[in-house]
């Protein structure tokens, strides 16, 4: 084996190499294959897209001639009927009876009539037959208003109207002639209506042929796709992957063939080389470990006598090495506490990471909250701190809210802690939180203000930002992550949170909470906390 393969020098390999390379000139390489069958696929959903778009609009078209102008024409047009017809009933009770109370449909018959016309004109504009028929229609009516409707109701009230104004075998032809074409009318807008229902019937069966189509389109490209894959990449992949297997096990000897497109040839060629290249490599270091193991037999003779040498002296070699034990004892105490405060600070930020993810994803539900008992307990959780700052805390009437008691009580608690760690070194700590509700919005506006070092506007909100700190670890302790729970917390519960830039002489956050849910009532008033925080 090794000798056939260093018969293969390093100008064969070379040859070989330019011979493969020039099987793929002019060869698709695999991009390619993947660009234009994806974009032969992007072409066809495209094409199939415009055919749906135009799908839809005619269906739509169609579908609004329907419901926006056949079907409220017919009913304009029996509208038009009803006016008509409640016309020639009221004038004929008053000039049967003479009693002004039969010219009351006579009266809302115009009027009806006057809406139908009006709504038949705009829905058949640009539509001549149609308008033709309600031409005659109003051409007949006018007739028969002309010649028998306004005499009689003009006619005096009291007694029966005279034969020869009611004209009673006149009017009957004439409004016979009307019904004749209001009647012609209906036909034509129901034949419309139902040569828009038709149409659409047809469109809903073009939709399921067409998308139908689609489907099938769609599976045909997806089986195109898979076979092209599998066929000119999968399969030249499988195939080398084999064959590198095999060379990978120690069968050396095992040729790398090109197939496949043509950088996956070029590969192979590539492979081809690195192989033969070892196989030479391998011969080499088998000629060098024939001369390691003639060395090697009398390494093991000098190890024999070295280890008898250090028998002897391993005794005194004990007196140095347990110096060198007692300085790393000595290191030991000296160190840990480094990795001691680095594990505490590791275990912290967990903690607090921990805390961060599980706002908003775990908490206790939602229930009412009095914030004056929260303020109350956090005053407490911290009132070491607060008695050995000198802070002074003091606060609105504080709501009941609608939210997780657990979260609300982090957040007071982390505005409060941060206002006592970054206190101004120049006066006691003055923490104050003001409320105030907004109608308009149905919210409860908060302000927590301090007198403490302040935030420069231009970080207003890389504070709110995880792991964003403005100061050193060493100048103040902490992960930077107190205001960013708070931003989380707040949002969590639907409100806002933001920096006040216009507040001077330390810091001012706004937040807001919901009120709607809450109970809205306040606590029992302002308190002011120094005598219990100095206590």
């Amino acid at each position: 084996m090794v000798g056939r393969a260093q018969e293969a020098s390093p100008a064969a390999l070379g040859d070989r190499s330019t011979a493969v390379g020039r099987l793929g000139v002019g060869a698709w390489t695999t991009r390619r294959w993947l660009t234009a069958g994806v974009s032969t696929a992007l072409t066809v959903l495209l094409l199939l897209g415009v055919l749906v778009v135009w799908f839809f609009a005619h269906s739509t078209a169609i579908s609004n001639q329907l419901t926006d102008r056949s079907d409220p024409a017919l009913v304009a047009s029996v509208q038009l009927e009803e006016s008509l017809v409640d016309q020639e009933t009221g004038s004929r009770g008053y000039a049967i009876a003479g009693q002004t109370d039969f010219l009351q449909p006579y009266d809302e018959g115009l009027a009806l009539e006057r809406t139908s016309v009006a709504q038949l004109r705009s829905l058949t504009t640009g539509d001549r037959n149609a308008t033709a028929d309600l031409d005659l229609v109003l051409a007949r009516a006018g007739t028969w208003q002309h010649d028998i409707g306004s005499p009689i109701a003009t006619s005096p009230a009291g007694r029966p109207v005279p034969a020869a104004v009611a004209q009673v075998d006149k009017g009957k032809a004439e409004f016979d002639s009307l019904r004749a074409a209001l009647s012609a009318e209906q036909q034509h807008l129901q034949a419309r209506r139902v040569s828009a229902q038709a149409d659409l019937r047809d469109a809903r069966s073009l939709r399921d042929s067409l998308f139908t189509a689609i489907a099938l389109v769609i599976l045909a490209v997806a089986v195109l796709v898979f076979i092209g894959l599998r066929r000119g990449v999968n399969a030249p992949l499988e195939r080398l992957s084999g064959q590198l297997r095999r060379v990978s096990l120690g069968d050396f000897d095992q040729p790398i063939t090109a197939s496949g497109p043509a950088d996956l040839r070029q590969l192979a060629a590539d492979v081809e080389t690195m192989r033969h290249r070892l196989v030479a490599e391998l011969a080499t270091r088998r000629a060098a470990q024939e001369s390691v193991d003639a060395h090697a037999a009398e390494l093991a003779r000098s190890n024999a006598e070295l280890e008898q040498f250090a028998y002897v002296a391993s005794h005194d070699l004990q007196e140095p090495l347990r110096k060198v034990a007692s300085f790393c004892q000595l290191l030991q105490r000296q160190y840990i506490g480094f990795a001691v405060d680095g594990a505490n600070r590791m275990q912290t930020l967990i903690n607090d990471l921990l805390a961060f993810s599980r706002v908003g994803r775990v908490h206790d539900g939602y229930a009412p909250v009095d914030l004056e008992r929260v303020w109350s307990a956090t005053e407490d959780a911290l009132s070491v701190g607060i008695a050995e700052s000198g802070a002074v805390l003091e606060h609105d009437p504080l709501p009941t809210v609608h939210g997780d008691a657990t979260q609300l009580g982090m957040l007071i608690q982390n505005l409060v802690t941060n206002a006592v760690k970054f206190r101004s070194p120049e006066r006691e700590p003055h923490i104050s939180l003001s409320c105030v509700p907004d109608e308009t919005e149905d919210l409860w506006r908060f302000a927590f203000t301090d007198n403490g070092i302040g935030i420069e506007p231009q970080y207003a909100e890389q504070v709110f930002v995880i792991f964003q700190r403005l100061h050193t670890r060493s100048a103040y302790p902490g992960n930077g992550i107190g205001l960013a729970m708070c931003k989380k917390i707040v949002e969590f519960h639907g409100g806002t949170i933001t920096i006040d830039p216009q507040y001077a002489g330390g810091t001012s956050i706004l937040f807001t909470l919901p009120r709607t849910g809450a109970d809205s009532t306040t606590g029992s008033g302002t308190t002011d906390s120094e005598g219990e925080d100095q206590a």
